[in-house]
């Protein structure tokens, strides 16, 4: 007679068979590939809503002391005057239609994918142009582009995808880089546009890739989350109020983001958040027809001014408040050091002024903590680092650090910076293994090895 098998045990053996089909099916490439950042933002949410990275704070401690030797030159200032506000255009500019929405344009989506508007827009930008990427790759337009600015921690034991999940952002200058090095046409990166800056792009046949904040419920209780986002803006309508982008977040099979809309306000209230800042992305032979429309715009340190000016006026105005009013503060410390001031002080002090605001601010249903901001700005490091204040640097790499960390994630801007304050208080053996650290999250990383080679000290 055969012995019967309890249940108990049935059930154990159909679970553990359970689990073993789930993993294999898990690792399977195509499924890894859909499933993968569902499960990894899942778990990001629950991690984050035990350990709210909005609790960690950044305090400053130190004055400016100018007498420490930096590891790096300062940044020289223009040696030309710059431009004011006031410096009219060289073309006067044609006013656009009331509406135009540009064809021809690509939808391209970020899904599985992790933290991936940044090589979708651009494979958007390039696109429109007849980029088609590197036929002899068996890599998506978006993957060839990230695989060079978002390639992610240096372990080949890891897929191209879960190696490139480990950078929470890709910043404005490596995706202008990118189409400079890389491909045959060129990009642009400004500060300061305006909305009838961009009526005007459009309706000349250029489509702009702005970055802007974005207000988004995530799991496991859906409280709303500040967070980055490009948008490639492709039309616009007067009567409407509104700007035509395509929204990469928003995925197929349905493709919603495709030609999605924004109210001229609400899209001015999240450009905000970073400044004003778009780029654009042309082939070469159309070079003269982009400076006539961005007139003035041409040039960088009006620009940077100009945005100067809108912080300024947007701070001192009574209009805003809350994170609105604190994006403002923060965009006149990215102005002043794009501006390169002489000694970054007012630079570092309007930090410690718009840090104080920061800390202050209090978590609400609509008005999340932007605790992200360093993750996708670096302005405050360039403002404490010249003009002495490393010990701060130090605390606010960490800080940052810390707010991402806690997701699994890495930033090789903030080791970067860590490094460059740690060498400059002569903890060499700290800021060596710092920098490896940018490096091995970044690979390639140039701006690490431009100071390795100057540390005379091999990567």
């Amino acid at each position: 007679m055969r012995k019967r098998t309890p249940r108990i045990t049935k059930i154990i053996i159909g679970l553990a068979a359970s689990i073993v089909l789930a993993v294999a099916l898990y690792n399977i490439p195509f499924i890894h590939s859909k499933l993968s950042w569902r499960l990894d933002n899942l778990r990001l949410s629950v991690l984050y809503f035990f350990n709210p990275p909005q609790k960690i704070k950044f305090h400053p401690t130190e004055q400016a002391l100018p007498t420490l030797t930096m590891d790096f030159p300062t940044p020289s200032a223009t040696p030309t005057p710059l431009p004011t506000d006031q410096a009219p255009p060289t073309v006067t500019p044609t006013p656009p239609p009331p509406s135009f929405i540009l064809k021809g344009v690509s939808y391209v989506d970020q899904m599985n994918r992790y933290n991936y508007c940044g090589p979708a827009n651009l494979a958007m930008g390039l696109e429109f142009w007849g980029w088609k990427g590197d036929p002899g790759s068996l890599l998506e337009t978006r993957d060839q582009i990230a695989a060079e600015v978002k390639p992610g921690e240096n372990d080949l034991s890891k897929n191209f995808v879960d190696r490139g999940n480990t950078d929470v952002n890709v910043m404005p200058y490596e995706m202008v880089n990118f189409v400079n090095d890389h491909t045959s046409y060129k990009a642009i990166f400004r500060y300061g546009g305006e909305v009838d800056l961009l009526k005007r792009l459009i309706a000349a046949g250029f489509p702009v890739i702005t970055e802007k904040g974005i207000y988004e419920p995530l799991l496991p209780d859906y409280s709303v989350q500040w967070g980055g986002h490009y948008s490639f803006t492709t039309g616009y309508d007067d009567a409407a109020q509104e700007f035509v982008w395509q929204d990469s977040y928003l995925p197929k099979p349905t493709s919603v983001g495709r030609n999605s809309r924004a109210s001229y306000a609400n899209y001015v209230s999240n450009w905000r958040s970073f400044n004003y800042a778009f780029i654009i992305v042309y082939p070469p032979e159309k070079e003269q027809e982009l400076n006539q429309v961005l007139g003035p715009w041409t040039d960088a340190y009006w620009a940077a001014q100009h945005a100067l000016n809108i912080a300024d006026q947007e701070i001192l105005g009574t209009a805003l408040s809350g994170n609105d009013l604190f994006f403002a503060m923060f965009n006149k410390v990215t102005s002043l050091v794009n501006l390169q001031n002489p000694d970054y002080g007012l630079a570092a002090a309007t930090y410690d002024q718009a840090n104080a605001f920061y800390n202050q601010l209090t978590l609400s249903d609509t008005q999340p903590i932007p605790y992200r901001i360093m993750w996708y700005q670096t302005a405050p490091y360039f403002a404490y680092y010249y003009s002495g204040r490393f010990h701060d640097v130090i605390n606010l790499a960490k800080t940052n650090l810390e707010t991402i960390e806690r997701g699994g994630r890495e930033l090789e801007e903030s080791w970067f910076w860590l490094a460059r304050a740690e060498y400059a208080l002569g903890e060499t053996d700290n800021a060596y293994r710092d920098m490896r650290k940018a490096l091995y999250y970044h690979p390639g990383f140039q701006p690490a090895l431009d100071m390795f080679s100057l540390w005379g000290v091999n990567p």
